[in-house]
């Protein structure tokens, strides 16, 4: 009892932060992972607790992002259907992953994304998803299913990965963070569901967690739709900056 003095307002300043970096770029999970085990959560458990974090977050930022008038719900729907698939495949694989080539790989996509939201070579090509040909939209769907299987077994930056591949589409940061939130809160249900059938969920921290996620995913889904393009691209710019040289350097 003791220990939760502490725990509690802890696990909801961070969630706060975690949430807002999440529906704003990404990250945040890299945040309430390791939090989560420095509270004594073994690996796998901190891995499931973290989203019911990332559940809660995300039915605040959609509802926010619905509220200012942003919700791209054929867009979502298409990039959901495959990431839900992927999901299930990656939160039911039991295979060790070596964590310091994670960490690096994890660093270097990171560092493509950083290049590629800098660049914004898509910029003058921004479309809607009713103008996507046939091959742009298969690769859609075959990019959502594995940033799907990504999520449903790590979590942590695969924000970053729905905002790549949908810059690569062409598609603004307001409308991107719009799917993003739709996206990972379809997968998130379909990995959370695998790991409380394993009873690897502490509903007590990650109740906690999910006070002030979302809380920051409210506030994130407000800021995104008045602020725009250019400064959700700096924010995420930085953000990616900061947390790839994290990982690489450790």
């Amino acid at each position: 009892m003791d220990a939760w003095i502490w725990q509690v307002p802890v696990l909801v300043v961070a969630g706060a932060a975690a949430g807002f970096l999440n529906v704003l770029a990404g990250g945040g999970s890299l945040l309430t992972l390791p939090l989560l085990i420095f509270l004594g959560l073994p690996a796998a458990v901190a891995n499931g607790t973290n989203r019911v974090a990332i559940f809660f977050q995300n039915i605040f930022a959609i509802a926010g992002f619905r509220r200012q008038g942003v919700f791209p719900a054929r867009l979502a729907l298409l990039c959901t259907l495959p990431a839900l698939a992927g999901s299930y495949l990656g939160a039911s694989l039991a295979v060790d992953i070596d964590e310091e080539l994670f960490r690096r790989l994890l660093a270097l996509i990171m560092i493509g994304v950083l290049l590629f939201t800098l660049l914004d070579p898509a910029r003058r090509w921004r479309v809607e998803v009713e103008r996507f040909s046939r091959l742009r939209l298969t690769i859609l769907l075959a990019s959502f299913f594995l940033i799907g299987v990504y999520g449903g077994f790590v979590q942590a930056g695969v924000g970053f990965l729905v905002i790549s591949g949908l810059l690569a589409h062409g598609l603004g940061l307001v409308r991107i963070n719009a799917v993003k939130v739709i996206v990972i809160f379809g997968f998130t249900v379909v990995a959370l569901g695998v790991f409380v059938a394993h009873g690897q969920v502490d509903y007590g921290l990650g109740t906690a967690l999910a006070a002030g996620n979302s809380a920051g995913g409210w506030i994130a889904s407000h800021v995104a739709v008045k602020k725009g393009h250019r400064w959700i691209r700096g924010v995420v710019s930085l953000t990616v900056l900061v947390f790839a040289l994290k990982l690489f350097f450790g």
